[in-house]
């Protein structure tokens, strides 16, 4: 008789081979091209740091957990770091990208997504803009939104008043063209002009266009000081009648009439989110703004331009008129009724204002230091070509409260830059590292893990971004390794220019452009488009 197995005791040899093939098969070691050992892993979600690996094939993370059967040709010890995924920037002024696309500012804080075109600013031609800086080379991912004030100035200029129909339609076929081009929203400056001369509806109407593309719209408010609650109703009903989610972007309150406010309009929030309305907000992590100076003179008087503002200036009667209303700006608003709380920051026709604050300027020019004398000099400034200002109005109480309400994520309100620009806000180098060293580390105002939700999976998930902002198999490799005990900013009001401490890694789609803690100058980011972008992403 023939027998088809040879049997050892009760099992045959092949049983046993085929067992033993597959048991060495799980031992064999399984390949990536970047193994991140040890690390305490916030995989974004806001649930407490988990120790294991990650494997990084490309751009995709390919594997979490206890990954010791996985080789790579490079690994990275984190045993003592945090890895995160990769910030992403709620609110960020791109607009020195071409002549800045390595982003060295916003990469070396851990940013490898940033959201530009807020406060009603930004590109047009929408499209086009976005296909240059696609084709550049950027060190981290950018995405944008469609300005409000951008395009009803190409259609309007700075004239106050409503648009006609015809402009109307101009103006909803523009952002109807943005979104179908990549824009993830729209935003508006109801603060700035145009924006400012625009009524309720017109916004309204230009956000459901974007509701009807998949988009949302973030505001900076009509007013951040005295008419602050009825401006967060503006924005609240806009999200209701146009069935948009809204970010309150930067919120903030600015002026010592204001300070202590923001119980209200966080409660504000509260009660439109259990009535359905999807409002959340970001913030920076400082008690003082970065604007224009022109901030502190009504909008009213600048209609038209520069040269219109010049010209009613030398009108005796109205220039009484802007002069008080910028007396009560200074003493109500971003003046914090003190001419010290003004920094200028960038001033063309002056340079040596520059980390100078507006009472310097009174005495440089022998004037007492009045808040009148401090006004004509406002008035000054704008007719000479107008200049950026570090506003010193907000209330530390308000940051922190704002900070720790569960709708509100991180924005850095930062501008791209580079040592020796100017007298930046400290903001526009520190913001994440500011977050994570000084409000968790030292003054707990925040959990780690909760503060790293706020700037990944929270902002990802309001622009959709499904496979960034989490650190889970399958995801793209943005990802962030830094030192908990370390990470500071550095950057501050009097000495702008300095890049944070305690950042070691940053890989964007899985390439390295922060390599021990040195800035690699790697091209590796990509131009994100929104929902209604109907080509490759």
């Amino acid at each position: 008789m023939m027998f088809r197995f040879l049997y050892i005791g009760f099992l045959p040899i092949s049983f046993l081979f085929i067992t033993l093939l597959a048991t060495t098969s799980c031992r064999m070691p399984k390949s990536c091209d970047i193994l991140i050992q040890y690390g305490h892993i916030y995989d974004g979600s806001g649930q407490e740091a988990f120790r294991g690996d990650i494997a990084i094939r490309g751009n995709k993370i390919v594997a979490v957990g206890d990954l010791s059967n996985y080789d790579a040709p490079m690994l990275i010890d984190a045993s003592e770091l945090a890895v995160s995924p990769g910030f992403i920037d709620m609110h960020t002024h791109l607009d020195p990208l071409f002549r800045l696309p390595g982003s060295e500012s916003h990469v070396r804080q851990g940013v490898t997504t940033a959201l530009g075109g807020p406060d009603g600013g930004g590109p047009w031609p929408f499209g086009a803009y976005l296909d240059s800086a696609g084709r550049m080379g950027l060190g981290m991912n950018v995405a944008y939104l469609v300005g409000h004030n951008r395009i009803r100035r190409e259609v309007m200029g700075l004239e106050q008043r409503a648009p006609t129909e015809e402009e109307l339609q101009r103006i909803c076929k523009m952002v109807d063209t943005a979104m179908n081009e990549g824009a993830f929203g729209i935003s508006t400056g109801l603060k700035y002009l145009p924006g400012a001369f625009s009524e309720i509806e017109e916004v309204i109407e230009l956000s459901k266009i974007a509701t009807a593309k998949g988009g949302i719209y973030t505001s900076h408010l009509r007013e951040e000081g005295l008419g602050l609650l009825d401006a967060v109703q503006e924005a609240i009903r806009i999200g209701k009648e146009a069935d948009i989610p809204i970010v309150l972007t930067h919120h903030k309150l600015v002026g010592k009439p204001m300070w202590g406010y923001s119980t209200r309009t966080l409660a504000m929030i509260d009660s439109a989110r259990a009535l359905g309305i999807d409002v959340m907000a970001d913030q920076y992590p400082y008690n003082a703004s970065y604007t224009g100076i022109s901030i502190l003179i009504p909008a009213w008087c600048r209609a038209g331009g520069n040269k219109a503002f010049r010209d009613r200036c030398q009108d005796p009667i109205l220039y009484d008129s802007i002069l008080n209303g910028t007396i009560f700006n200074i003493r109500n608003d971003r003046g914090g009724d003190d001419l010290r709380r003004v920094q200028f920051a960038r001033v063309s026709w002056k340079a040596e204002l520059e980390g100078k604050t507006l009472y310097d300027w009174t005495k440089m020019e022998g004037m007492d230091p009045s808040i009148e004398n401090g006004a004509k000099l406002v008035l000054q400034a704008q007719q000479n070509g107008g200049a950026s200002c570090i506003f010193h109005a907000m209330d530390e109480g308000d940051v922190r409260r704002i900070m720790q309400h569960p709708q509100t994520m991180i924005g850095s309100d930062g501008r791209l830059t580079q040592p020796g620009e100017g007298h930046p806000h400290p903001r526009w180098y520190g913001t994440f590292p500011r977050v994570l060293g000084y409000y968790v580390r030292e003054e707990g105002v925040l959990s780690l893990e909760i503060a790293i939700h706020k700037m990944t999976q929270m902002p990802a998930d309001r622009l959709g971004l499904s496979e960034r902002g989490r650190i889970q198999p399958n995801t793209i490799a943005d990802i962030v390794i830094f030192d908990p005990k370390t990470i500071i900013d550095k950057s501050t009001f009097e000495e702008p220019h300095q890049y944070p401490e305690g950042i070691e890694y940053v890989f964007v789609n899985g390439q390295m452009v922060v390599k021990e803690g040195e800035f690699t100058s790697i091209r590796a980011g990509r131009v994100l488009r929104g929902p209604s972008w109907k080509g490759e992403n």
